[in-house]
């Protein structure tokens, strides 16, 4: 492929792994700024990019060492290459997830005074949600991938164990299976979603993509956003005036957009974007401010540095790819702009009247953050200030009112709180990081996700049933941990180091006794933030009495006082009573609805008897369905988070005494106690994908405290030089210690090292035949730039040869089949070894498919002979597009080199040099590409290092 579409596959990856692709992230700039320049920086990221786009094009394969030094072009970018390999797998951005790892970790040499009996130190990790399992994962990973480094030291890796009080996994991601099971897909089993149920969106960056789409392969139905209201007596809404309301509460969240915190930016530095976009690495010099690092350019008072490095916040991204401010919930979405721009009132007034001249004139609308006598302004109080504002000026009805309530509902349930419990510069904490792409739901049930993560691709030492009591700290260390873990249980671990990840209803519970207690800074921080509560009523039934395509539709709750309807106020109680009916068909296999209740409703389900809902639910739905006979429900499941001893609630929330940076606060160390979970991720709080990347956080803390930061050789990039006055020193992988053979390793007979010699020590200058013919190449090579410009204004790209790949039935077959006959033949090996973590080889499986294909029926093996038949089909149709368009490019292209050098011929001393074609015209691919001429005259291609 051309180098714009390698850079391009580049972006788009540092984009799903959200990360700006043009900037460094801001722990990148933190750990390099001392060690590169800025025409580095580009090559960095050219490079980093490069091993996002090896990741994302296969997660079941992780990226090795070897191949993160291949995305790097030139020898001397070697270690820049490792540097960014460590710090993606440290970080999680590669290499995480259910994906099997090389272990590199070696036998302990005894010259250490060690041997087979050195213990393996324990972490141990508190919690088996979707926190802890994603801590555990990316831990034993990393041990497996750094294993050397312990190895090494004289150290074995340590060994992980998960605490876990329930007696299952997941935590908040609880797919509860149905006592009678329904028709799905490949055996997966009927379930109810009682904790989360919703992944925000695939692209941009959620690493639900990587688990879901890219390593457990699991089933999801996209939502459709063809909600319907319907009035609380049961009448359809009209569309128009639900859509008129929805336009007066965007005006609302716009008009409160300028209470909100700011948005955190944080110094990084910016590569060259067009060098990047086109695949290239910037030219390094020899002297000047580019040939100083970063640090030294700053010191120097020079202006190097550009904004948070983040995909969505720094003002050098593309801009499509931009933040677009949307909260989605429940398939609603909320448009908001930057802080402080609104439509006028007096617009968004007209719009809802539907008059150019409504009762009176809105333009006077004002914001009153805060009732009198409180020091703490809410979300809820300053909107229903401007609510009642709009409803004066413009008399708004009832069914207006209930509309409005309806929205507030929506934002209740986004938050798991009342709205006048949120705080109104806070309330919204991810905003500028939402994912795009639809909403989905996964086929099964979500528990498939933390079912992955536990088993593959071994099990995890998880400890169920083992509640923690206390965590007992010590100052010095003694026998093998620092940290003593008491469980009610009974039993007592010792550990190096411990992760909690019990929910902040748990922590504000202080169920777990920290000993010493947790600084008053944790402490006051836990007791600032708010953790909410939302429940769900699941209503199983025989056969559905709605739409079945329908996803979701939401219900109107009527007014509490119906002598007051015009004051929204008297509409909060029950507003989040059965606003929204999931419809689950398509993903639990039985007709199910799921009604949601939040806000006040939602406490008020913990404390009202089962036979009341289930009577509410069916009035309710009776109404909206007056034709038909509903049922009473065949089963029924009512959640109550608030009573569950190991959550006491749903998920976390910015409360009115709440501060910006207390999501930061949540997820600082204490000594050896490290903490994860949703609560501590800012970024993404309240979700799954939040809580699964603050356990990725986690895992890189305790690395670092084990191992140290990333070591960084010191050049990290070795100067380059023409001319040196010592013996070059080659750089071969030992030499740069990148890939250290394991001792007593000798190189195979025949073994030619290739790698490319670096000069250790500058040279002291050249010759001035030297300096005359390095300038005269110079020329000739700006010449032959003007050149390729000319012609690619006009051609544009010569054609790409298209890739060629074997169309053959039964490779396309293996790839359908692989993972399923895989796990056919390990369980046979498991069955055949008595051990149950054996695996089968490549070979066993190969042999296996083999013979599944030739004892196969005709009828399976029709759709891969017309597959194959199709891409041979479309593969020879491809070569005679690029024949036919490569000729005609090659002919024009010497037309316009013949023209431009009649119209501009060049300088006598360089004729020499530029005759013949450039690279880019004979499919180099490249516009850097350096050639010359050969013996016959005909032009020879050089690679990068000119070599």
């Amino acid at each position: 492929m051309s180098w714009p579409d390698f850079a391009w596959q580049g972006i788009q990856a540092a984009y799903a792994s959200r990360l700006n692709p043009f900037a460094l992230h801001p722990l990148e700039y933190q750990l390099l700024r001392e060690h590169i320049t800025r025409p580095q920086v580009t090559i960095y990221l050219n490079i980093r990019n490069a091993i996002l786009r090896l990741w994302h094009s296969n997660p079941l394969a992780a990226v090795g060492r070897h191949e993160a030094a291949g995305c790097a072009r030139d020898p001397r970018y070697f270690q820049l290459a490792i540097f960014a390999f460590e710090f993606l797998i440290r970080h999680g951005y590669i290499n995480h997830g259910c994906v099997e790892l090389p272990n590199t970790a070696r036998s302990i040499s005894r010259s250490l005074g060690m041997g087979k009996g050195v213990r393996r130190r324990p972490i141990v990790i508190i919690g088996a949600g979707m926190a802890g399992l994603s801590c555990a994962r990316h831990l034993e990973g990393l041990f497996f991938q750094l294993g050397e480094q312990f190895t090494r030291r004289g150290e074995r890796p340590p060994k992980i164990i998960l605490l876990e009080g329930r007696k299952r996994i997941g935590g908040r991601v609880f797919s509860r299976p149905l006592a009678k099971q329904g028709n799905l897909p490949d055996g997966l089993r009927s379930t109810a979603e009682t904790g989360a149920m919703v992944v925000m969106g695939f692209n941009h960056g959620n690493p639900m993509n990587v688990l879901i789409r890219g390593q457990l392969g699991l089933r999801y139905h996209i939502l459709r956003d063809t909600e319907v209201l319907y009035d609380y007596d049961g009448t359809p809404v009209d569309k128009n005036r639900d859509h008129k309301v929805q336009t007066l509460y965007d005006n609302l969240l716009d008009r409160v957009a300028g209470f909100r915190n700011p948005l955190v930016v944080v110094p990084t530095v910016a590569g060259d974007q067009a060098l990047i976009q086109a695949g290239l690495d910037a030219k390094e010099v020899s002297q000047g401010e580019d040939a100083q690092v970063i640090s030294q350019l700053q010191d120097a008072g020079i202006m190097v540095t550009v904004n948070d490095g983040s995909s969505v916040s720094n003002d050098t991204v593309s801009k499509e790819h931009a933040s677009t401010g949307v909260e989605k919930s429940a398939g609603r979405q909320y448009q908001r702009g930057k802080p402080g721009t609104k439509l006028a009132a007096s617009e968004a007034a007209k719009d809802v009247s539907g008059s150019d001249s409504p009762s009176r004139d809105p333009s006077s609308i004002e914001l009153r953050p805060c009732p009198e006598g409180s020091q703490y302004p809410t979300l809820g109080h300053t909107m229903d200030n401007i609510i009642d504002q709009y409803q004066r000026q413009l008399n708004l009805t009832p069914q207006d009112l209930r509309l409005f309530n309806w929205h507030h509902a929506n934002m209740e349930y986004a938050n798991a709180a009342h709205v006048d419990h949120l705080s109104l510069s806070g309330w919204d904490q991810g905003f500028g990081n939402e994912f795009e792409g639809g909403h989905c739901l996964v086929v099964g049930g979500y528990t498939q996700v933390s079912s992955g993560l536990y088993s593959m691709p071994f099990k995890l030492d998880v400890r169920v049933g083992h509640a923690v009591k206390s965590v007992v700290s010590r100052e010095t260390k003694q026998d093998e941990g620092y940290v003593t873990i008491q469980c009610e249980n009974g039993e007592s671990f010792e550990a190096e180091r411990v992760v909690v990840t019990t929910p902040l209803g748990v922590l504000k519970e202080k169920r777990i006794q920290f000993r010493p207690e947790l600084p008053e800074w944790k402490l006051s921080c836990i007791d600032r933030m708010g953790f909410g509560l939302l429940n769900k009523v699941i209503l199983v039934y025989d056969e559905p009495f709605w739409e079945a395509e329908q996803d979701f539709f939401g219900l109107l709750n009527a007014v509490e006082d119906e002598d007051d309807p015009y004051n929204t106020r008297n509409y909060a109680n029950n507003r989040g009573r059965y606003w929204l009916f999931w419809n689950a068909i398509q993903t639990s296999g039985r007709p199910m609805l799921i009604a949601l209740m939040a806000g006040d409703a939602a406490h008020a389900t913990e404390i009202t008897p089962d036979a009341v809902l289930i009577k509410e639910a069916t009035a309710r739905l009776s109404r909206v369905f007056p034709h038909k006979n509903v049922p009473p429900p065949k089963e029924v499941l009512i959640t109550r988070w608030k009573r569950d001893p190991f959550t006491r609630g749903s998920y976390s929330y910015n409360g009115p005494r709440s501060q910006h940076g207390d999501y930061e606060l949540m997820a600082q160390r204490i000594g050896p106690l490290h903490f994860a979970g949703e609560h501590t991720c800012a970024p993404y709080p309240a979700t799954v994908h939040g809580a699964y990347l603050s356990g990725l956080r986690a895992a890189n803390e305790v690395i670092e405290e084990l191992l140290g930061p990333i070591a960084i050789p010191t050049p990290l990039v070795p100067l380059r030089h023409f001319k040196a006055e010592a013996a070059p020193t080659p750089a071969t992988p030992e030499a740069l210690n990148l890939f250290p053979l394991p001792t007593g390793t000798k190189r195979k007979k025949g073994y030619v090292d290739v790698w490319e010699p670096i000069h250790a020590v500058p040279a002291a200058g050249g010759s001035s035949s030297d300096s005359a013919s390095s300038s005269l190449q110079s020329q000739a090579e700006a010449y032959e730039a003007r050149i390729i410009g000319a012609i690619l204004a006009e051609l544009g790209e010569r054609p790409i040869k298209p890739s060629r790949s074997v169309a053959n039935p039964f490779l396309e077959y293996q790839k359908d089949s692989w993972y399923r006959i895989k796990a056919q033949c390990d369980a046979e090996r498991a069955a055949t070894t008595g051990n149950p973590n054996a695996r089968a080889g490549r070979d066993e499986i190969r042999t296996a498919l083999g013979l599944t294909w030739r004892t196969a029926d005709e009828a399976v093996k029709r759709p891969y002979v017309e597959r194959a038949e199709k891409l041979k089909r479309g593969q020879e149709a491809a070569t005679r597009a690029y024949l036919t368009g490569v000729e005609l490019w090659d002919r024009e292209a010497a037309r316009i080199r013949r023209e431009f050098m009649q119209r501009e011929p060049p300088a006598e001393e360089i004729r020499g040099l530029v005759t013949g074609g450039t690279a880019i015209e004979v499919g180099g691919g490249s516009m850097r590409a350096k050639g010359r001429k050969g013996a016959s005259g005909e032009f020879v291609a050089l690679g990068e290092g000119g070599s």
